[in-house]
């Protein structure tokens, strides 16, 4: 509809917006977009999404998010999104329409009639309904970066290297080991081997509920990764349900060493590394 909106009419609005930005601007102000904002920093605000709204009539492209002047209020509305979900719980998120309606009345006080008047007030609500789906794709991509950085650090508090001993730690890998954990895990434990000059990783599965192919690749890649930076890499934790179905799918963990639990990896792993455990007589 906007595409087929008269040049005058577009000459007509532009010139509308600048003549009356002030007025626009203070309509604006008093929204409940900018209710709750500083005076200053919502005045500067205002402008430069009024600057845009003038770029994009400008520009015939009032349904085309990625328009220039679309991009010029992208800092703008996501402020408006970072404040909206920084904000306490329960909070309304920014509504961009809410500028619509005082933009349309002054519109409307304009000596303009009939197709003119129609026309033009198509275009000003198209650019505000398109600045509203503008807004929504920068709060849908800032919710989908959070999501990101959440699983991301939830990997990472999920594998945690443990030190056992001089020279020997513990990765103990809880739940379904997917192949972020999987990678979070192995460059977690690679760092630690360096960091701490490991001989010996052990790679706990007792708390891993299913192990099939995929997981078992997992645990190969980081037990020859480990081995490449000089540490033997030990399995533990493998129950009887586990150790069958390991059979029955022909998986082969090929040279790494593998004990029934975390003590007896561990008991293993001091062996390794030269050390042995004797029981003393309790004294009497």
């Amino acid at each position: 509809m906007t595409d087929e909106t008269p040049h005058p009419v577009r000459l007509r609005v532009l010139r509308f917006l600048e003549e009356h930005q002030d007025d626009i601007q203070r309509e604006w102000l008093a929204s409940s977009l900018f209710s709750h904002r500083n005076q200053a920093d919502a005045a500067e605000e205002a402008a430069a999404l009024l600057s845009g709204v003038k770029e994009v009539i400008q520009a015939r492209s009032e349904e085309d998010p990625s328009a220039d002047g679309f991009a010029m209020v992208r800092t703008v509305l996501g402020s408006l999104a970072a404040r909206s979900a920084g904000g306490p719980s329960g909070s309304k998120r920014p509504d961009v329409t809410s500028l619509k309606q005082p933009l349309l009345r002054l519109w409307q006080q304009q000596d303009v009639t009939g197709d003119d008047a129609y026309y033009g007030a198509i275009t000003l609500s198209t650019v505000l309904n398109t600045l509203r789906i503008t807004l929504l794709e920068i709060e849908l991509s800032a919710g989908a970066d959070t999501i990101l950085a959440q699983q991301e650090q939830l990997a990472e508090l999920s594998t945690p290297v443990v030190k056992l001993w001089n020279g020997i730690l513990a990765i103990p890998l809880i739940g379904t080991l997917d192949s972020m954990r999987s990678q979070a895990a192995t460059e977690s434990l690679l760092e630690q081997i360096v960091k701490q000059q490991a001989r010996v990783a052990i790679l706990d599965i007792t708390g891993v509920t299913a192990v099939d192919t995929l997981v078992a690749q997992h645990l190969l890649k980081t037990a020859m990764a480990a081995r490449l930076m000089g540490a033997e890499c030990i399995i533990s934790g493998i129950r009887p349900q586990i150790a069958q179905t390991m059979v029955q799918l022909g998986i082969d963990l090929g040279e790494v060493a593998t004990r029934a639990t975390l003590a007896d990896a561990f008991a293993y792993a001091l062996r390794t590394s030269g050390f042995s455990v004797t029981r003393t007589d309790e004294v009497k």
